[in-house]
C-alpha cells in the first residue's frame, strides 16, 4: 500500500508518520512537509492513501486533495486536523475519514478499514529513477552514478542548476534567472536568449548523464524536482544528523555563488562551528 502524509508542522508530521508505521508496518510511506513536494510525488507514483492536514500555510489540505484527485481520482483521502471546525469545511471532498490530532495508530488502523476506493494489486508503479546527488555544503557539485562530478561546458549552466536546487522546487522564470545569473543586468531579448542557451546547455548535460528527469520544464519557467534529488541541504533542513554534521565541518553553503550568501549566513547562525 502506497501512502503519503502531508503536514507543514514537522512535529505533527513525525507523529502521523509513527502512527501510520505502527498501524500499517508494511506500507510504502512517504512524508512531506510541503504540499508541492506531495503533488510532484503523486505525478510520478500511484498513491493509494493520502493523509492530509487540513490547515497548512502554502496550500491547505482541501486544495491539495483536489490536486491529488485530479491526478488520480482513485486516491483515498483521509484528513486530519487539530480543529474540529475545519473538518466541517471539508465535507465537499469525498474523503474516507476525518481524524483529530494527535493521531493515534488505532485511529489510522480504523480509517484504513473505511477506504472508499479499493487498493489495486499488484502495485503497477514504475521503478524509481536514479536520483541526482547534489553537494551544496562547501563547493557546489552534482553527481550521477559515478564518483566524478558532472562536467558543465558553461559555468553559468552549473550555476543555474545550483540555483534551481537552492529554490527547492519553486518555478523560476527566465527573467528571474537572468537577474540571478547576470547580477541585475537589464532584462531584454538578448539576455533572454542567453538564459535560454544556458538552460539548453544544462538540460543537455543532465540528459547525457541520464538525469533530465530531475527537471520540471514548463512554458517560460523551469524548476527542479526535489523528489529526484539526493541533496545534503535538503537533508539538513529535514534535521538529518549526518547532513548537520557535514555542515558543521564545512561551515559553508555554495560559497562560490553570491546569491547563496544570505542562506549561508542563516545556516551558520544556527549551526556554525
Amino acid at each position: 500500500m502506497h501512502i503519503i502524509a502531508v503536514d507543514d508542522e514537522r512535529l505533527a508530521l513525525k507523529n502521523i508518520e509513527r502512527a501510520i508505521r505502527t498501524a500499517e508496518p508494511d506500507c510504502d510511506l512517504h512524508c512531506f512537509d510541503r504540499p508541492s513536494f506531495a503533488v510532484a510525488h503523486a505525478g510520478k507514483n500511484n498513491i493509494d492513501v493520502a493523509f492530509l492536514d487540513i490547515k497548512m500555510c502554502d496550500m491547505d489540505g482541501l486544495q491539495l486533495a483536489k490536486w491529488l484527485k485530479d491526478i488520480s481520482p482513485e486516491t483515498n483521502i483521509i484528513f486530519f486536523t487539530a480543529y474540529n471546525e475545519y473538518a466541517r469545511d471539508s465535507y465537499d471532498i469525498p474523503a474516507s475519514d476525518y481524524l483529530i490530532k494527535p493521531v493515534t495508530p488505532e485511529a489510522v488502523k480504523d480509517a484504513l478499514q473505511k477506504l472508499r476506493n479499493p487498493i489495486s494489486k499488484p502495485d503497477t508503479r514504475l521503478p524509481a529513477l536514479k536520483k541526482l546527488r547534489a553537494h551544496c555544503f562547501g563547493n557546489f557539485d552534482v553527481y550521477m552514478g559515478t564518483s566524478a562530478p558532472l562536467y558543465f561546458p558553461r559555468s553559468k549552466a552549473k550555476e543555474l542548476l545550483a540555483y534551481l536546487i537552492h529554490r527547492r522546487g519553486a518555478s523560476c522564470t527566465v527573467e528571474e534567472l537572468a537577474t540571478v545569473l547576470f547580477d541585475g543586468k537589464e532584462f531584454n531579448s538578448s539576455t533572454s536568449r542567453q538564459v535560454q542557451t544556458i538552460i539548453s546547455t544544462m538540460r543537455k548535460t543532465l540528459s547525457m548523464a541520464g538525469a533530465e528527469h530531475a527537471l520540471i520544464k514548463q512554458y517560460n519557467s523551469i524548476a527542479i524536482d526535489p523528489e529526484n534529488i539526493d541533496c545534503d541541504y535538503y537533508r539538513f533542513l529535514n534535521r538529518d544528523e549526518e547532513a548537520i554534521d557535514i555542515y558543521r565541518i564545512t561551515g559553508e553553503y555554495m560559497y562560490n555563488y553570491h546569491w547563496a550568501e544570505l542562506t549561508s549566513g542563516r545556516l551558520l547562525t544556527g549551526y556554525g562551528k
